[in-house]
């Protein structure tokens, strides 16, 4: 990344990862808010399919954390391993009765969530985020106290 290109230059890749990014993060949203909202019966539910509410609890956690990281393009590859790992895990535990055509479509939505958010893993969130704002405010200044941020950055973790 050049951080001494025009930052005024929103170009079309950047408005489509955005849209990408929003569309990947509203299904953990909408869902982690469904669930917060009406935690009892989420808790009778999951617990019929052998989910304890500790786990439901995480559950909830994960997807308004994560899902808010990547609507905000804030540690939007951490947030987006997490829900990618998340999809996985869910498609083999729930979905894997493949004689039930609805569970097959279950089991491949969720593979299609978890690709999507494994090629955001790799893209990052784009020049359209509070990460590239923080990249480029950390890689402009070159002090000694932003050294391992610059690292960071470098290996392309954030």
């Amino acid at each position: 990344m050049d951080y001494s290109e025009n930052t005024n230059v929103v170009h079309p890749m950047d408005i489509t990862l955005l849209a990408g990014r929003l569309l990947l993060a509203w299904i953990f949203l909408h869902e982690g808010t469904s669930l917060a909202l009406n935690f009892n019966a989420a808790v009778i539910a999951m617990a019929k399919l052998g989910v304890f509410e500790p786990l439901v609890v995480a559950v909830i956690v994960l997807q308004l954390a994560a899902g808010l990281s990547i609507t905000l393009g804030l540690l939007t590859r951490l947030g987006a391993l997490s829900l990618g790992l998340f999809c996985l895990s869910t498609a083999l535990m729930f979905h894997a009765d493949f004689a039930n055509h609805n569970e097959m479509l279950h089991f491949e939505k969720d593979l299609a969530i978890a690709g999507g958010m494994f090629v955001l893993v790799t893209t990052g969130a784009g020049a359209l985020s509070i990460d590239r704002f923080l990249e480029r405010r950390i890689m402009a200044r070159n002090d000694k106290l932003r050294q391992p941020l610059r690292r960071v950055i470098g290996m392309g973790i954030l």
